[in-house]
């Protein structure tokens, strides 16, 4: 029978340690065996209880409902997203950013990355997307949260092995989902770093013989279409990241 590290785990199934052992110790959903040094080791039927626990997480179900699933129980698990995405805004009302910081550390450590980016923060985002001064004070103080939870998170994927990369986000205004998917992209074993400012006019020849990763939030201009072939025709390494 093989057996897997929690890192080799990690690695396969795109899901973070800190979040593995989570659902382990908080959730009671895993149990690994342990080495006599008290190192976890996963096997094969493992992995595949946590890929189903991926896909109950990733269709909206919270992560304290998925042990009765697994056990075959009948649970009420619609809109887990919503859910979540008003834990969010009811934390944001209290404008306590300590709180804030607190719950966003706590759903990064229960979820997997790519789903809280697409279920709760980006919608999250675009409830408070609003005109009214309140909720643009609301989205500010979330913004800058999840930047300093990202950046804490991009540190430490960066004292890992791992290759290196820069994400640039091109004409576009919205500097918090660069780190966003700066982080989406650190779950995919990239080291990364954030050019913080959005750029009209990006310069991949001020990084030589870096990854670039260029993040637009829509689909491309045909001017942009034809600066972007370009740049890969001059030898740049780069790609468009979040674009079909």
């Amino acid at each position: 029978m093989t057996l897997y590290s929690i890192g080799d785990v990690a690695e396969r199934c795109g899901i973070n340690p800190v979040t593995l052992r989570a659902w382990q110790r908080r959730y009671g959903l895993l149990k690994p065996q342990r080495t006599e040094g008290g190192h976890r080791q996963f096997d094969d039927e493992d992995i595949q209880r946590i890929e189903e626990i991926k896909r109950w997480i990733e269709s909206g179900v919270p992560v304290g409902k998925v042990k009765a699933l697994l056990e075959g129980d009948s649970v009420n698990a619609h809109d887990g997203w919503m859910t979540l995405q008003e834990e969010v805004m009811s934390v944001l009302r209290y404008v306590r950013p300590a709180r804030l910081r607190t719950k966003i550390a706590a759903l990064g450590r229960e979820h997997p990355v790519d789903a809280l980016i697409d279920h709760v923060f980006v919608p999250v985002r675009q409830r408070l997307g609003m005109d009214q001064n309140t909720a643009k004070a609301m989205c500010s103080l979330l913004d800058g949260a999840l930047i300093d939870y990202v950046a804490f998170c991009l540190t430490s994927a960066r004292k890992k092995a791992g290759k290196d990369a820069l994400i640039i986000g091109w004409g576009v205004e919205d500097r918090t989902r660069i780190w966003l998917e700066a982080w989406r992209l650190s779950q995919a074993g990239w080291r990364m770093d954030v050019l913080a400012e959005p750029l009209e006019n990006p310069r991949p020849e001020l990084f030589p013989g870096q990854q670039i990763f260029v993040w637009t939030g829509k689909k491309l201009t045909r001017r942009q279409m034809e600066q972007f072939a370009h740049w890969q025709e001059q030898g740049f390494s780069l790609a468009l990241h979040g674009q079909s």
